[in-house]
């Protein structure tokens, strides 16, 4: 799991000098598909994952997950989440971030740094007889403080040699609910921020969310591992702390 989600993390240190204005989505999925099996030798997890047609997912303004990489150019001021997961040696290595194309607008930025924040919050909750409502709660009370709203319909989850399992790791809750974790697990954390309401809807595609404001949405993830003392996160990248 060290080994898939530094690989991970790898994949988003190489791919941010690529998010520039002009770039198609298809062309980074292109960039980080060839330095997953090429470079890395290990498996991009989304391609053909349910039916998933591309190696990377990338979510542009108020796409909240799941954007399917085409033929859309990215242009100045768009804020994109990239989301990576790795198979090697056949466990799975899961993380996110968000990339500015140009300067970015005020509200995606603090959109964006409330996430980034909140997610980290949440991450710092976990340890060995803590409970995944402590996660939940952290993370919400600092999203809804700074009045944005966190998203119900997707979350977090386990993670090991398969891509999602239980247990369930949502980003709102109440402290001291839910499952007991116990060392040695692994999942992710999340969150998905938005800058209007909370709700989503599904686009035909079938795999694209985007908010129903149609307001801007912001994601950040890591994998990360529940130790006796704590946790240990197992996707930051070379310029994470």
């Amino acid at each position: 799991m060290r080994v898939a989600g530094r690989l991970a993390a790898d994949v988003l240190d190489m791919i941010g000098e690529f998010v520039v204005p002009g770039v198609a989505t298809d062309e980074l999925n292109r960039i980080c598909h060839e330095f997953i099996t090429g470079k890395q030798d290990a498996v991009p997890a989304p391609l053909n994952y349910r039916g998933f047609p591309k190696s990377i997912c990338t979510s542009v303004n108020h796409v909240v997950c799941h954007g399917i990489p085409g033929e859309r150019k990215l242009k100045s001021g768009d804020a994109v989440n990239i989301d990576i997961t790795v198979i090697k040696d056949g466990f799975h290595g899961d993380t996110s971030r968000m990339f500015f194309v140009g300067k970015p607008p005020i509200q995606a930025e603090r959109l964006s740094d409330v996430a980034f924040e909140s997610m980290w919050l949440g991450i710092e909750q976990i340890a060995a007889g803590k409970h995944l409502g402590d996660i939940g709660e952290a993370i919400q009370k600092n999203v809804e403080k700074n009045r944005f709203s966190v998203v119900r319909e997707y979350c977090g989850h386990g993670i090991g040699r398969v891509f999602h399992e239980d247990p369930q790791v949502l980003h709102y809750g109440r402290a001291g609910t839910g499952l007991e974790l116990k060392a040695g697990m692994t999942m992710t954390v999340e969150p998905m921020v938005n800058a209007g309401k909370r709700h989503v809807r599904l686009l035909p595609d079938g795999w694209t969310v985007v908010t129903k404001d149609h307001k801007l949405s912001a994601q950040w993830e890591h994998t990360v591992l529940v130790t006796d003392t704590g946790y240990e996160v197992l996707t930051l990248g070379a310029n994470d702390r």
